[in-house]
């Protein structure tokens, strides 16, 4: 199966950023492990920290994958542009959050994209990735 993760704002910043919040290991260090212990499978990264290149992204993820791991990082939170484009798709996405949504302030703790998604994790680190690509490789 093939697998997109697309990271939105700051979510390049991951392992210098608010390290108390978000850790100190890199994303791409983490993405790195996450494709070899998922071989046989494609799981590959768009990050971006523009609300139309997201959209786009997910728009070519469905003719492209068989799931798509979403952390629109702070857009999860204000875009119903994104909400709009998740609604629209026939492929399966998980959103994922590294830190507690919920434990966090008042503005995060509502997600306006989740509402089009098969699930959201959150607060388990990156390695919510892993449990979403899990879900999304059991799905098939």
């Amino acid at each position: 199966m093939h697998i997109r993760i697309i990271n939105g704002p700051n979510l390049d910043l991951v392992g210098t950023r608010e390290p108390a919040i978000y850790g100190t290991r890199t994303f791409p260090d983490y993405l790195r492990q996450l494709q070899q212990e998922c071989a046989g499978h494609v799981i590959d990264l768009f990050q971006s920290n523009h609300e139309g290149e997201l959209i786009e992204a997910l728009r070519a993820a469905e003719a492209q994958c068989g799931g798509v791991v979403l952390n629109a990082g702070g857009y999860s939170h204000t875009s119903v542009a994104l909400r709009d484009a998740l609604a629209g798709l026939k492929v399966p996405v998980v959103e994922v959050h590294i830190s507690n949504i919920h434990a966090r302030e008042d503005f995060r703790q509502r997600s306006l994209t989740a509402v089009h998604c098969a699930g959201v994790v959150t607060g388990f680190g990156l390695e919510g990735y892993r449990l979403a690509v899990d879900h999304l490789l059991r799905r098939g």
